[in-house]
């Protein structure tokens, strides 16, 4: 038993003496596994070693060190392969041997790696995790410098310097602490710090290039200009771009602020700014330098680039800008400048001076956005105090006159007393006066003129005044009152100064004439030809009037004579003098020669107003002289040719008494009742169904007439009484100009008797009673009623009349028809004139420009008209051509305008003379244009705003963006009533803006 126990325990042993050996083989060939893995990390066969390591590793224990080197140098390995999950795989192995002795290597061994690579944000990561405790003095000196640097490589400024501190004395990193150290306290505008560090080590080659930058602009913020050139200049020589450009900006501001201008500018201008772009102090340094040396176009180049500037340094920019542009004469560019600058509270000095000269300048110039009035009262509200006050005071009257703000300056003056303001009075009521004469007003003109004539003290506006007042008197048809101001004219000494005296007889002897006083008007007419020896129209005007005067005064021999000198002297109502002439042979009883004239007419006039009055005539002629065969003949042709003309029933009653007188009964009974189909509620028609009555009792037929006279609707005979009574009584109210009741009493006419023997008449007059009481929209149907009907003595007023009331409730389609009837249906020439230039306007109005020219032309041909016409013409032209895109001609049609114009239609005029400047590449020219607008007519707000986008483009190809830029802002601004205008600014001001950012980083677009 024994024996066995022996057995079993030597079996034992044996056993576990193999097991155990067993167990020493395989350790011992982990360990040369191991062994070589770490020799393949030591040859930096880093995926090698990783797989190697990773494949031993699970042959060591959990808890073993062998296990933990193994995961050690595994993570290690993917850190230094850039292994994605490196820093996942040693925070693992941190995580996993929190005993590990290589825990504290990872940390720095990974720190280092990173820090190698540059890659510091990791290395100052995983340097934070490290313990200094156990640390030699060195490695705890290589740690706080490396980690020192990660953290400012970071820019983690603040906790970075904390290192560098503990280095600084340091043999080894003391120098690179300094640097470091000192450009962080640099950074944080530390300058005293920052000196003191960077100084130390300013001679040290490793630095010296970035350490005299930094002293150059550290010294620059102090102050310390001279030192700042000091350091800066000796590095510009090797400095490459960025850094040239960035010390040439220190070197030329520390110039700047030495005002050594002349060496600053082309340091400056070496600058290249930040991101390729400057800023707009930048832009202001730079124009500054130029300004002090009077290089003031290079000061513009650089001024006008300093765009949505709103601080101190715009102001200034803005100020000097427009100093700049005054020294080269640029007053409109220097006017927009100086109100930028009054627009700012930065500097109120600078705010004060700038208004100063703004308003000045608005008077000189003129103001394109306010009137200069306006700008002139408002600096007198801002600096009451100021001493320019009664300078300013003297040029706000001034400032009205110049701009035709009459009203304005005489509301000023009003209340004015003293001898210099009261003649100013009298200037300005005279002009306003005159103003409101060649526009029509003349109600307005003649109490204007009255104005002025309460003042003397211009003895030669006195006399002007009256002359105009005379005229005026004229126009409102008070001729008595008119001849009265022409005679005391004439008896002022100072008359015989003017030029309204060299045409006075000419007027007075039109006032005489329209009073029927031919007598004294015939002196007046000889006096002016007399003294006008020019073949002009007024002359030629002149023997027409006194043919007509001598003609109704029956002095028709004489007669005869000046209308045959008016024939002779021009083309100008030769038809009229020539039909008068023949209308007066006949007076004088020579029915031949009349006759001949007639015929002679009759070839040369076919278009003449006068035609269907000389066929009628020249029938009655024939009807004298018993040649009924030729009188029917030019009767036919009046009835069957001008088929419009209010003769036509005349010359058929003419026919039915040859017909009657002839015993050709049927014929005159045709002829008179065609008449009264035709023309009924008419006299003629009331004369043709009497001489009916009176053939029918001749023939015996009184019942036949009895009938067929019920079939007139017009004729009552038993109403025929009271008809006749209740017209009479309302035409009495109209001749008298009771127009109230005369409007009462033909409506209750035409209620009455609407089918009446009147009712033509009573439609007519009731329309010119609605008219004269301004109730224009009333007139229609009863103007329309009387043009319908044929041809009458009413149709041609009432045609003008209705066109008009159309023409001012632009009712385009309706007056375009009633003018085409007037032109064709007409016998007055001004009525003629007044279709054809209402016409053109009408066809332009809805939009058939063909026609509108057209018209526009045929009104041209007309060597009587006004200017006023003449340039309405021209601008239908113009604007039809603009509308089919036909520039050349409108070009020449707005220059045509230029010279006749005046008022909106200037304006309209100067805005295309620019526009084409700007088409052309004439910018200065253009912009000289816009700024006469401004100066002349900046009362019609419209063209004055269209125009400064004009010259907002001008300037910017000029090269100046601030003129352009600020001139759109200011045209939205002050211009929001008109759409069209602020809509195009708006788009020129973003394209301004979007191209001046390219360079420009202080412009927000």
């Amino acid at each position: 038993m024994q024996y066995k126990k022996i057995v079993l325990l030597i079996f034992l042993f044996l056993i576990t003496l193999s097991i155990s050996a067993q167990k020493t083989a395989i350790y011992t060939n982990n360990l040369k596994d191991y062994n070589h893995a770490l020799e393949l990390y030591q040859n930096n066969s880093f995926v090698a070693a990783q797989e190697k390591f990773n494949t031993v590793k699970i042959q060591f224990e959990d808890t073993s060190e062998l296990k933990a080197n193994c995961e050690y140098y595994a993570a290690n390995c993917a850190v230094k392969l850039g292994q994605p999950n490196s820093d996942k795989l040693m925070q693992q192995f941190v995580d996993n041997f929190p005993t590990s002795t290589k825990r504290n290597s990872a940390f720095i061994d990974v720190a280092d790696y990173y820090f190698k690579v540059g890659k510091y944000s990791y290395a100052a990561k995983w340097y934070s995790k490290v313990t200094t405790t156990n640390l030699s003095l060195n490695k705890e000196e290589e740690f706080n410098f490396n980690y020192g640097y990660s953290l400012f490589a970071s820019k983690s400024y603040a906790t970075a310097k904390e290192y560098f501190l503990t280095l600084l004395d340091s043999q080894k990193y003391g120098a690179q602490a300094k640097y470091y150290y000192g450009f962080i306290a640099y950074n944080q505008d530390d300058f005293d710090t920052a000196g003191k560090y960077l100084g130390e080590v300013e001679n040290n080659t490793a630095f010296k290039t970035n350490v005299s930058y930094y002293l150059a602009d550290m010294n620059f913020k102090l102050g310390n200009f001279q030192k700042a050139i000091d350091y800066g200049l000796p590095l510009l020589e090797k400095a490459k771009k960025l850094e040239h450009s960035e010390i040439s900006k220190i070197v030329g501001e520390s110039y700047f602020n030495q005002q050594k201008y002349e060496e600053a500018i082309p340091h400056l201008q070496n600058y290249k700014g930040k991101n390729s772009k400057w800023n707009n102090t930048d832009y202001y340094l730079l124009g500054y330098a130029f300004f002090k040396q009077h290089d003031f176009e290079s000061a513009i180049n650089n001024f006008n680039k300093i765009i949505d500037g709103k601080n101190a340094v715009s102001q200034n920019a803005f100020y000097h800008l427009a100093e700049c542009y005054l020294k080269l004469d640029e007053k409109q560019a220097a006017l927009n400048a100086f109100k930028n600058a009054s627009e700012m509270e930065f500097s109120p000095e600078i705010k004060k001076d700038a208004w100063l000269n703004y308003a000045k300048l608005s008077y000189d110039i003129g103001n394109p956005y306010k009137s200069v009035p306006e700008v002139l009262k408002e600096y007198l509200a801002l600096y009451p105090s100021s001493k320019p006050v009664a300078e300013i005071n003297d040029l706000i009257i001034s400032a009205y006159v110049s701009s035709k703000d009459y009203t304005g300056a005489l509301d000023h003056l009003t209340s004015k007393k003293t001898t210099k303001e009261q003649a100013t009075y009298q200037k300005v009521a005279f002009y306003y006066g005159t103003e409101l004469f060649n526009n029509n007003s003349y109600e307005q003109a003649k109490e204007n003129l009255e104005k002025s004539l309460t003042v003397s003290a211009d003895k030669k506006i006195k006399a002007q005044a009256t002359f105009w007042k005379g005229e005026t008197n004229y126009r409102l048809n008070n001729f008595a009152a008119a001849i009265e101001d022409f005679n005391k004219f004439t008896a002022m000494p100072e008359a015989s100064q003017t030029a309204e005296f060299e045409n006075l007889n000419y007027h007075k002897a039109y006032a005489y004439f329209k009073q029927k006083d031919y007598s004294n008007a015939t002196k007046e007419f000889l006096k002016f030809i007399d003294k006008n020896t020019d073949n002009d129209l007024k002359r030629n005007d002149s023997y027409l009037r006194l043919g007509d005067g001598y003609f109704v005064t029956s002095n028709y021999a004489k007669a005869i004579d000046y209308y045959s000198k008016a024939l002779k002297t021009g083309e100008v109502e030769s038809d009229y003098a020539q039909f008068q002439k023949a209308i007066s042979f006949g007076l004088t009883g020579d029915e031949d020669a009349k006759i001949n004239e007639l015929n002679i007419f009759l070839r040369k006039q076919q278009k003449s107003i006068y035609t269907d009055d000389a066929y009628y005539v020249l029938g009655n002629s024939y009807l004298k002289k018993g040649n009924n065969k030729l009188a029917i003949e030019n009767y036919d042709h009046l009835i069957s040719k001008l088929k419009r003309s209010p003769l036509i029933s005349k010359a058929l009653l003419k026919k039915g008494i040859i017909y009657y007188n002839s015993d050709k009964n049927e014929q005159a009974l045709a002829t008179y009742k065609n008449v009264v189909t035709r023309f009924p509620n008419t006299a003629e028609a009331m004369q043709a169904v009497k001489n009916i009555r009176q053939i029918y009792v001749d023939l015996g037929r009184v019942d036949e007439y009895a009938n067929w006279v019920k079939t007139i609707d017009f004729v009552n005979v038993s109403d025929a009484e009271l008809d006749n009574d209740m017209y009479e009584s309302a035409e009495k109210q109209y001749l008298q100009n009771n127009h109230k009741k005369a409007i009462q009493s033909f409506e209750k006419y035409l209620l009455r008797f609407p089918k009446g023997l009147h009712t033509i008449a009573a439609h007519f007059y009731l329309a010119q009673s609605l008219f004269s009481e301004n109730k224009h929209t009333k007139t229609i149907p009863h103007y329309k009623f009387v043009i319908d009907q044929e041809q009458t003595e009413f149709t041609e007023d009432a045609l003008s009349k209705l066109a008009l009331v159309y023409l001012e409730a632009t009712q385009w389609n309706e007056a375009v028809k009633t003018l085409e009837r007037l032109e064709t249906e007409v016998n007055l020439p001004q009525n003629i004139t007044f279709a054809q230039t209402n016409l053109m306007k009408g066809y332009y109005a809805e939009k058939k420009y063909t026609k509108a020219v057209e018209y526009a032309e045929n009104v041209l041909k007309n060597n009587k008209l006004e200017d006023r016409i003449k340039s309405d013409a021209y601008t239908i032209i113009a604007r039809s051509a603009i509308k089919n895109g036909s520039e050349n001609k409108a070009r020449d049609a707005y220059k045509k305008v230029e010279t006749i114009a005046s008022g909106e239609l200037m304006a309209e005029a100067l805005f295309y003379s620019a526009y084409f400047e700007n088409l052309d590449g004439s910018y200065r020219v253009s912009n000289e244009i816009v700024q006469k607008i401004a100066a002349d007519y900046a009362a019609y707000k419209y063209w004055a705003a269209k125009g400064l986008i004009v010259m907002a483009k001008n300037y910017y190809e000029l090269n100046d963006a601030y003129q352009a830029s600020y001139i759109l802002e200011s045209v939205i601004k002050n211009f929001e009533q008109f759409n069209d205008v602020v809509e195009e600014a708006t788009t020129e001001l973003n394209r301004v803006k979007t191209e001046q950012a390219k360079t420009n980083e202080s412009i927000k677009n």
